[in-house]
């Protein structure tokens, strides 16, 4: 009976130890509960929170089907956006910007753009890796143009900045009224001239800024050089980029020294600066097509759209087909550009599209000019911008 007993009060006394722990624990729950009683604000924070929990508790939730439809809608998107060729000169990266909001805010077509060079962005419209090329020059890319147009790969549907020259011996104006004899290609063979163009890197020849690598010209300026029979007195200069060739240009007619090299009408240097083309024999197609040892034949700019533009997105072709982008056009934003300094092809784009509306407007259907100044009024930008 004493073991019992003994066990009897052993119980009790655990029985005890349990009560008082679990009243402890019911008072600390109650002070926490009194301590994080929400305020009005966080209450309103909590309730927020709360239908956070559950949008995503309910995107957690979703089902196969549901999740089906956002690839789907992806990959719709995906085909519908409209790549442009970003070639890397302004006039073309401009018209690019100018058109991409064009196509977004007005045509609700996603755009995106692959930056590059002539040749091989012509590939990817070809291949359909771009779908749109605002400059395509002839007679630089004509040769490479006529297969794929005669393949139905792509179409060419409109004039773009218009009929340009170009020519790889341009000097500033100053130069020949220093040296009003220096009118000819064939004058750099004479001593004077090769001294007067000559830096310590090019060996006693005339240092020539020709084409941009991967540009088209600059296979065709090597041609004419060695037709020309001027191999021995040039030593040629390739730039990497455009901004690299027009910053060289610049910077020696800054400073009044003497500059010769590549240019073009619609270049920015050339719309700015005083410049003058050495004579070159005349344009003709036999010599085009052989030697090369002629001039340049005014260039025909034309825009260029892979063949699937045509059904996946014809709006956006006859659009295109009005666009009117002449050099006038052009050379008013160049000035603004240079008396803006600092600003890029993205501030040009809006400038010229808020004071330009009787210009674009003619190209676009009249919901699409509403939904593109709704989109300038409200200062809305392109997702498929890149940064500048």
């Amino acid at each position: 009976m004493r073991r019992t007993g003994i066990e009897v009060i052993v119980a009790i006394g655990l029985l005890l130890t349990v009560l008082v722990a679990a009243a402890a624990c019911s008072s600390d729950s109650d002070e926490s509960a009194a301590t994080e009683e929400p305020t009005p604000s966080s209450a309103a924070d909590a309730v927020a929170e709360s239908s956070d929990s559950g949008e995503s508790t309910t995107a957690e939730e979703s089902t196969p089907s549901s999740a089906a439809d956002a690839v789907a809608k992806s990959s719709a998107e995906s085909q519908n956006t409209i790549v442009f060729s970003d070639l890397n000169w302004t006039s073309a990266q401009l018209q690019n910007r100018i058109a991409q909001y064009i196509i977004e805010k007005g045509y609700g077509y996603p755009t995106d753009v692959v930056f590059g060079t002539t040749l091989p962005l012509l590939s990817s419209l070809i291949n359909g890796d771009t779908h749109v090329t605002m400059e395509v020059w002839f007679p630089n890319q004509e040769e490479a143009w006529a297969e794929p147009e005669a393949k139905g790969e792509v179409v060419s549907i409109g004039g773009s900045l218009g009929n340009d020259w170009q020519s790889a011996f341009v000097i500033p104006a100053y130069l020949q009224q220093e040296y009003p004899e220096l009118d000819d290609i064939q004058d750099l063979k004479e001593d004077k001239y090769k001294a007067l163009f000559a830096t310590p890197e090019t060996d006693g020849k005339v240092r020539l800024m020709s084409c941009v690598i991967g540009w088209s010209c600059e296979e065709v300026n090597d041609a004419q050089i060695a037709s020309y029979g001027l191999n021995e007195h040039i030593h040629i200069v390739n730039p990497v980029s455009g901004a690299e060739a027009t910053a060289d240009l610049y910077d020696a007619y800054d400073k009044g020294e003497p500059w010769i090299g590549f240019q073009w009408g619609t270049n920015e240097p050339a719309l700015i600066l005083d410049l003058v083309r050495l004579e070159e024999p005349p344009y003709s197609d036999e010599c085009w097509l052989t030697t090369k040892a002629c001039g340049y034949e005014d260039a025909t700019i034309l825009i260029g759209v892979n063949s699937v533009m045509m059904t996946r997105a014809p709006d956006v072709v006859d659009m295109l087909r009005n666009w009117e982008f002449g050099i006038d056009i052009y050379r008013t934003l160049s000035i603004w550009m240079d008396q803006n300094t600092g600003a890029d092809v993205r501030e040009a784009a809006l400038w010229w599209l808020n004071g330009s509306i009787d210009i674009w407007g003619n190209w676009v259907t009249p919901e699409a000019k509403s939904a593109i100044l709704a989109a300038l009024a409200e200062r809305e930008v392109p997702d498929g911008w890149p940064e500048d």
